[in-house]
Formats: structure tokens, sequence, C-alpha cells
């Protein structure tokens, strides 16, 4: 049996922007009054240059990504809105990977979509995005930090110091943990790389910690065709226990646009359109349950937004659009088991195991992870969106636009509950998914 001593805290915090909609859908001729213009939103994307084992890297980490999707919906059964970043899990666990040997290690990248791919292999999958994602479009800010806080009375392992700073940008920086201003320190770190979106990922620090480590993601961009606040109304939103008044923004707009036998989705894109949201509203007699459900069988997503599904397309149509003006928050720990119990359920179990964890490359000393949050944040306006998502990870020591020409019509109205999902299109890397709920 391996010793216990102390802990090691792991933080991730991810800000993303995006925008959620969905409605009933309708191929129809439409009378659009005030929202008359049509604007143009399909744009050609320019692609990441992911090596080959890096896109299916991508892909079946989207499949993580929807099974996580899949796993949060199944335990929150508060019926209200929620949103978070599948891939703020991914870097945190990437980082612990790279200190990972064994079952432990082969746990965390099957589970994350890396089969075996091995440490150096999703060390330098996680690079390509750190350094690629923000390049990606000049129109969209998108800012990726990692940091490592030790606890003064340890020391990391000089391999892996050397490949958080390689890898992950991440320099580690030795604190007191038994100091009060340590809190605010680390808390400070995380609302200045959140843009103030996520104030505080701590409610404390635990001296017996050996490190924190976090991972920022800040995105926020405004739509390749913003919304008229004048045609923004107050409407009727229908919930699961009846109904709402919510603000509706609306327009009329050239976009991508799929119907199915189970939903209807729109792909709302950002800036100059490499960036996008997925929207998918259930059909009649479906739910945001089946949807969610279909999402996780299908391989739609393996490229959100510009890949087939059940033999279905998308394509351009002329949409009568409106989506709901909304803020949304999310915290694991208000679910049942918390981040740790969601991650034990996908098949993440030894490294949560005190006794046969193997994470012995981090520092002088083994450590399992011990506990688990994320918190997260979206606000949806006329302009464009912004969102937040902070995950942390505490582990203890074991030791160009086309002109419109004849496309068919559509209505796509968010006036009932909704999954959305904001990716990167040319790569296919998804960066958040939630639903909206109206509560």
């Amino acid at each position: 049996m391996k010793k216990i001593s102390k802990l090691l805290g792991l933080a991730a915090i991810v800000l993303s922007g995006a925008m959620l909609s969905c409605s009933s859908s309708e191929e129809e001729s439409i009378d659009l009054g005030e929202a008359k213009q049509v604007v143009n939103m399909l744009s050609d994307p320019q692609p990441i240059q992911l090596a080959p084992e890096q896109r299916i890297f991508a892909n079946d980490n989207n499949q993580f990504t929807l099974r996580f999707l899949k796993t949060v919906n199944d335990v929150d059964q508060s019926g209200k809105s929620f949103i978070y970043s599948p891939l703020s899990i991914t870097y945190v666990l990437g980082m612990v990977n790279d200190a990972a040997e064994g079952e432990t290690e082969r746990e965390l990248e099957q589970t994350l979509g890396f089969h075996e791919g091995g440490i150096q292999a999703v060390n330098d999958y996680c690079k390509k995005l750190i350094e690629g994602l923000p390049k990606v479009d000049e129109k969209v800010t998108l800012d990726i930090a990692n940091a490592i806080f030790l606890n003064k009375d340890y020391t990391l392992k000089p391999q892996f110091e050397q490949d958080m700073q390689t890898y992950y940008n991440a320099k580690a920086e030795a604190l007191d943990f038994s100091a009060s201003s340590t809190l605010n320190h680390i808390n400070g770190w995380c609302n200045e790389k959140t843009n103030g979106m996520i104030p505080t990922i701590l409610d404390e620090v635990d001296p017996m910690m050996v490190s924190y480590l976090l991972n920022a993601i800040y995105f926020k961009a405004d739509w390749a065709s913003k919304f008229d606040q004048k045609n923004t109304k107050e409407e009727t939103f229908t919930t699961e226990k009846g109904s709402t008044t919510l603000p509706l923004m609306h327009q009329n707009v050239l976009i991508s646009y799929l119907k199915t036998n189970s939903y209807s989705a729109v792909i709302l894109p950002y800036g100059s359109g490499l960036w996008n949201m997925t929207v998918l509203l259930p059909e009649k007699g479906k739910t945001t349950d089946d949807v969610i459900k279909e999402m996780t069988q299908s391989s739609f997503f393996n490229n959100p937004g510009w890949c087939e599904t059940g033999g279905n397309y998308f394509e351009g149509y002329e949409v009568d659009l409106k989506l709901p003006r909304f803020e949304t928050s999310s915290d694991t720990d208000l679910l049942e088991g918390g981040l740790v119990r969601l991650m034990q359920k996908m098949g993440i179990k030894l490294a949560f195991d005190s006794y046969y964890a193997e994470i012995p490359n981090m520092c002088d000393r083994p450590v399992y992870i011990d506990m688990m949050r994320q918190k997260a944040k979206i606000k949806v306006n006329e302009e464009g969106s912004e969102a937040a998502a902070v995950t942390v990870v505490g582990v203890k020591n074991e030791s160009t636009v086309q002109e419109p020409i004849k496309y068919p019509k559509a209505t796509f109205h968010a006036n009932r509950p909704f999954v959305y999902v904001i990716g990167e299109a040319s790569s296919g890397v998804i960066l958040f998914v939630g639903k909206y709920t109206g509560r």
C-alpha cells in the first residue's frame, strides 16, 4: 500500500463566448415584419493544420465532450439551464496525464478520447490547440492561459516542470499555502484570466495541498451578423413546466440549417465564421434529453457544424431567427457527487484512488485526484456572447461571405428548451456544451 500524505490541487479555468438559440422550425416563406433584411452568415472555414492522428484525437475528444454533456444532463434533475467546458477538463487532466503511468494513464487517455496515444502525443495535441486556436480568427478574442501554484514546501520534478512550460505554457510559482494572501492571489489570477467572469475558483486554500494547476480560456466574440436591439421583444418561452416571458432577439439571416426527425439545427457564426455555435431544437414530441442522447450516438459532431448526420446535411437557408437574450451560471458542486463522481461515471477511477493511483511524476511524492469542480457562466445578447468556465481538480499526494441566391426559407425561433455547442469549425474542436431551459 502507498502512504497518503499531502494534497495536490489542480484548477482549470475556461472562458468562452457563444450564442444560443433554437425554436420550432418549418420550411416556408416568411413575413419578417421589422426584420426584413437577409444577412448572409455563410462562410468558408480556414482550417487549423492538425496532423491525421491529431484530427482523430479531436474527433474522439469530442465524443468525451458529448458523453460529458449526457452525464451531466442525466445527473442534473433541477430543470435549470447549464453550460460547461469539457475542453477545460481535458487540459487539466492532460497535465495530470503527463505525470501518470500504467493503468491510471490508460484510463485517463481512454476516457478523454486519446486511446493509448501516449503522453507525448497528448502533450503535442494540447500544445497545438493552445497555440493554434487563438490565431484562427483575428475578429475573435481567445486567450488560453495555464499556471501552477505550488506549495513552497514541495518541489516539482524537473521533467514535469519542463513539460508544463513546453506544452502548456504553465510556469510554477511557489506560495505559502498557510498564508491568507494565497487565496486572493490564486483567485486574482482566475479573475484576471477570465476577464472578471469567474472571480473565484477556490473557497479556501488547503495548506495540505501540494499544488494547484489552473487552465484558463477566455473567448469573446461578436456575431457575424449582430441583432438589432429594436427587434428584440418580450415573447413567450415555453418551459417544461409551463411558460414564461423572455426577451427574444430577432433577425432574418442566411445561415446553415438542418432538420431531422428529432431536431432542427442552425449554425451561428462569430467573427469571420470560423467559430460558431450549433443550436439544436427538439422537434414536436421530442425533448432535449432525446436530442442529447442522439448526439452521443451520432458522428455528427466529429466536426461540429460541417458534417452530416443520419443522411441529412446542413444547407444554406434564409432563416427567420429568434434567440433569447440571457445569462446562465453553473457549478458542478451543486450536482450530486460533484465533478469527481461525473468523471468516475465516465471511466476515470484509478486517478481518484488514494492507494492505486499511479501519478508519480509530478512532484517528489506521488499524487492522486481528490476533488474536482467546475464553475461556468455565459452571457448572450445582440452584440455577441461571453462565457466562462472554471474547473478545479484537487489531487492528494500519495504518496468570406457568399451572396444569397434563391435559398429556401425556414423558421427557427428559440421559444422552448434547446441544446447548444460552441466549437471551432475547421478543427472540429468543441469548447462548450450547454442546455437552455428558460430557467
